[in-house]
């Protein structure tokens, strides 16, 4: 009689995720965590220089607005990466105690503005990464081109 060889017991394999060599230094910190936070410290600072523009401020009102102002800078420096808390310490000095009517409403437009690149920034890095992306597509989509040498083809021919 004839014995059949058995087939070899299969084993499972179960694929594992191995972390990267590559330090913590290669892998770019994002600029901004809280987008969310970002955004309404944005638009709530927008709608106080509004506000302010409309109204004279008495000191009650300038002491108001100038614990604000230093509380959305701080809430800022929360959510942006390093180099951009860099960039806020450098172009936002610190407003003495009594400040004037004009000068918290210089200092609520600067932030203002700050703000508003910081979106255009982003904005145009998403772009950026989209085209790049896009780009990357196109170029996986297009047919390679059989190098002289290689075996590859529809084999109708020897």
């Amino acid at each position: 009689m004839d014995e059949q060889p058995q087939p070899a017991e299969t084993e499972s394999v179960t694929p594992e995720v191995m972390p990267s060599d590559e330090g913590d230094e290669t892998t770019p910190q994002p600029a901004v965590t809280e987008p969310s936070k970002l955004i309404r410290i944005a638009s709530m600072t927008r709608a106080m220089l509004e506000e302010v523009r409309e109204a004279p401020l008495d000191e009650a009102g300038r002491e108001r607005l100038l614990s604000i102002y230093e509380g959305s800078l701080e809430e800022l420096k929360e959510v942006v990466s390093d180099d951009l808390k860099e960039e806020l310490d450098a172009v936002f000095v610190p407003i003495q105690e009594h400040p004037t009517e004009a000068e918290l409403r210089i200092a609520q437009a600067q932030l203002v503005g700050w703000l508003e690149g910081l979106f255009h920034g982003i904005q145009a890095s998403l772009i950026s990464q989209q085209m790049a992306a896009s780009a990357q597509l196109d170029r996986m989509r297009q047919p390679k081109a059989i190098e002289p040498g290689s075996q590859e083809g529809n084999g109708l021919y020897l």
